[in-house]
């Protein structure tokens, strides 16, 4: 008797998918945790412990990410990490099936008697969200309402049930999962006027519980840009204050963020010299990061943006 079919080498399969879709996130060595970011972990992790879901939510550049990763590392619990992405359907969540297993089998104990028998099986792999709920993992969704409101309908039982609806291909005896008392979830997302975002369920939000991210505080903004940069404080400074004067112009107050601070750092650390009006290079590394929607802001026809970052830094 034989058989072509090794139900552990797909075990090991399925383990090794499982292990390369889970991260243990640790926090860098340029890290930085003021009294604002201490706040809003603590909160966080006092909303995860008694086991509701958070959500950052905010524009781009608050941070969101990067303290949900950060939370995330403080339960010290393995992370499923999820990107929202408009083509997902709720099988990129749960699973899906990922093809077949054919197994046949010869008998021919009796030399003169030869029994064949062939089976087929369809082959169910699950997703994140599934192992999530199934191994007690702490589920990262960042931005997740790139992801049409469909897709996540299966958050609604999960969040407030705790139960994980399985489709009927999944090898199992019900249709549905307990999930894991340890699952912990953490969402993120832009607001909706941002191209490619969509707007979510109520019966979602209702079930999250919301912290409204804006840009970080000063000391915060100072201290991140140079534990990335490594310039010293005074140059940062002068940086912060450049870009925090800037947002007040235009229509987009939400721009530039954190991000352009930390460029125009590593660049200048980079390129050499100080946060001077009188360093050319200064001067022409903020007009190139700094320059955004030049087109939206003008002053007689001209674009004001340029005029502006000379004015300011004129002004140090």
């Amino acid at each position: 008797m034989s058989t072509s079919v090794s139900s552990m080498k797909e075990s090991r399969q399925r383990a090794s998918v499982q292990k390369k879709d889970s991260i243990i996130p640790e926090a860098s060595a340029d890290f930085v945790e003021t009294a604002y970011v201490k706040g809003i972990t603590d909160r966080a992790l006092a909303y995860l412990n008694v086991g509701y879901p958070v959500h950052f939510a905010g524009p781009a550049g608050t941070g969101k990410t990067t303290l949900a990763f950060h939370v995330a590392a403080k339960l010290k619990r393995t992370v499923m990490l999820i990107h929202g992405d408009d083509e997902f359907g709720s099988s990129d969540l749960i699973g899906k099936d990922s093809g077949y297993r054919k197994a046949k089998v010869v008998d021919n104990y009796i030399h003169s008697v030869v029994k064949t028998e062939e089976t087929m099986n369809t082959i169910w792999a699950d997703n994140r969200l599934t192992v999530a709920c199934q191994k007690g993992c702490t589920l990262v969704y960042d931005e997740f309402t790139r992801s049409r409101p469909e897709a996540n309908n299966a958050f609604l039982s999960v969040l407030e049930e705790k139960i994980l609806n399985i489709p009927s291909l999944r090898d199992i005896d019900k249709g549905y999962m307990q999930v894991h008392p340890e699952f912990r979830a953490i969402f993120t997302s832009n607001p909706e006027e941002y191209a490619g975002v969509h707007k979510t369920q109520d019966a979602m939000m209702d079930r999250l519980i919301t912290i409204t991210l804006d840009h970080f505080d000063r000391d915060t903004e100072v201290q991140v840009t140079m534990a990335k940069s490594n310039l010293p404080k005074e140059d940062v400074e002068k940086i912060i204050d450049i870009v925090r004067k800037l947002r007040k112009t235009g229509v987009n107050n939400h721009r530039p963020t954190i991000r352009a601070c930390i460029a125009i750092g590593k660049i200048l650390k980079h390129m050499g010299g100080g946060a001077s009006k009188d360093n050319p290079v200064f001067r022409q590394i903020c007009r190139d990061v700094l320059n955004v929607d030049t087109a939206k802001v003008t002053r007689g026809g001209e674009p004001l943006m340029p005029k502006k970052i000379d004015e300011l830094i004129n002004d140090l």
